[in-house]
């Protein structure tokens, strides 16, 4: 016992000798990342009123929740692009406060008429999305600058599973605003936060080799660790757009980064359920008023929360108990898929607490094996992450756009979410497939290496 106390006690003043700077980029990571999908789930809060006021029907309403994605996909190569041309601290501050100023926006239709008001509501969606899409692979590009390995797992797990937190946090504040001042004010006070955190951003981010409170012993340390610390430096040498296409095709011909981002195609069909048609699901199929799915949201979400978090801490363990990356990676991913299929059991339930708890359990898994974009901080060439991060979630971005519009068809052509609630579970079940089947093993790609495979093929070909 007292020799247990005694590492324990050595390694947290290790930890404090070495320095803690990059806990705080975490935690700005972290905080941006939550009133980021808090902006997201403004539209499903705020969505059965925008229905009942304005007359729309459950296809239109897909067609407005699927607005974002749509942006959000075309961002996100340019997105990338920008990140490793100009630096994560200056493009997604940017970003931060412009998709927060276009939320804002949103808050003020309620006077036009319907068509108007649907129309400027589609183009405000677009532009959130669009503004919004540097924000993943910049979390990615800044997870791998600041982390080492056998920390990065945790780190990508936790800004990860900012998307639950905010469910948690303002799933019931939004509900509240809803029903007590009118669906506008959802879209006001979470802008208006939002516009707020990117102007902190700016006084708190920055590279490695530039950020002013950093000591060398804990540079050193992220350094060894495998932190790709002159990743971020912007003004560096670019690619021509040529060699960006070049790199592109390098990628998406590669089997294991195929593999990842089909699975991430796969499991963002949850997430996107989750951000738009569940609180729906919530009141039209069972019963619910709005403030009571925004309550009942947040059980899930903790479960979720809990998830993402298990996931990146499990993963790093196994690493630290010598199992190799492929395996400490994939083990938390196909677990947690399996699990996240339970969601189909809410079709042969009735009572809502059973409901809720398959609910818990489905998004319990997805988080455990939402370990995507800690799978890219391991394997993106260091050159290209930003793009490669954007390529990635361009993949998660198709299905932003597919499962609102899916989704808003089977409930219109079958009158109920039973046929949904099964095409979410088997997007889980082959995220599972991708990871089996297709990745192979993960590791670190080296861009030259890449291109040298590909020139000899191409001279085989012609030869």
């Amino acid at each position: 016992m007292t020799l247990s106390r005694s590492v324990e006690q050595s390694t947290i003043a290790s930890t404090l000798k070495i320095g803690k700077v990059r806990y705080t980029i975490l935690a700005m990571i972290f905080a941006v990342t939550v009133i980021n999908y808090a902006d997201r789930a403004t539209i499903s809060i705020a969505g059965d009123s925008i229905q009942d006021e304005f007359g729309i029907s459950s296809v239109t309403l897909g067609y407005i929740f699927s607005a974002f994605g749509w942006a959000y996909l075309i961002g996100q190569i340019p997105g990338g692009w920008l990140l490793d041309r100009y630096g994560a601290k200056k493009v997604y501050g940017w970003a931060i406060v412009t998709w927060s100023t276009f939320t804002v926006l949103q808050g003020f239709l309620g006077s036009f008429s319907m068509g108007t008001a649907v129309g400027l509501l589609v183009a405000l969606r677009f532009l959130v999305g669009l503004t919004e899409s540097p924000a993943f692979p910049g979390n990615s590009k800044i997870v791998s600058a600041w982390f080492p390995a056998k920390e990065r797992g945790t780190a990508a797990s936790i800004f990860n599973s900012a998307q639950y937190f905010s469910t948690v946090v303002f799933a019931p504040i939004m509900g509240w605003l809803v029903t007590a001042m009118g669906w506008e004010h959802v879209f006001t006070v979470i802008g208006g936060i939002g516009i707020a955190l990117g102007l902190i951003w700016t006084k708190v981010v920055y590279s490695p080799r530039r950020h002013p409170r950093l000591k060398q012993p804990e540079f050193e340390y992220i350094e060894a660790g495998g932190a790709l610390v002159d990743m971020d430096q912007p003004g560096q040498k670019q690619q021509a757009g040529s060699d960006q296409l070049r790199y592109m095709k390098l990628l998406l011909t590669n089997r294991m980064t195929l593999g990842v981002f089909v699975g991430q195609f796969f499991i963002t069909t949850i997430t996107w359920f989750f951000l738009t048609w569940f609180p729906v699901y919530l009141v039209q199929e069972r019963g619910m008023s709005i403030l009571e799915a925004g309550f009942i949201a947040v059980l899930p979400a903790i479960c979720g929360f809990v998830g993402g978090i298990s996931g990146g801490l499990i993963s790093d363990a196994l690493l630290r108990l010598g199992w190799s990356l492929t395996r400490a990676r994939k083990t938390p991913i196909i677990t947690g898929l399996l699990l996240a299929t339970a969601i189909i059991g809410c079709n042969f339930v009735d009572a809502s607490w059973l409901v809720v708890v398959l609910m818990c359990v489905s998004f319990f898994g997805k988080g455990l094996g939402a370990l995507g974009w800690a799978v890219m901080a391991d394997i993106s060439p260091k050159e290209i992450s930003g793009l490669g991060g954007g390529v990635f979630n361009t993949f998660g971005s198709v299905a932003s756009i597919t499962t609102p519009i899916v989704i808003g068809y089977i409930v219109d052509s079958y009158g109920s979410f039973e046929l949904a609630l099964v095409y979410v579970g088997v997007c889980a079940l082959l995220t599972v497939v991708s990871y089996i089947f297709v990745v192979g093993p993960i590791k670190r790609l080296d861009l030259a290496e890449m291109q040298a495979r590909a020139d000899r093929k191409r001279a085989q070909r012609q030869h």
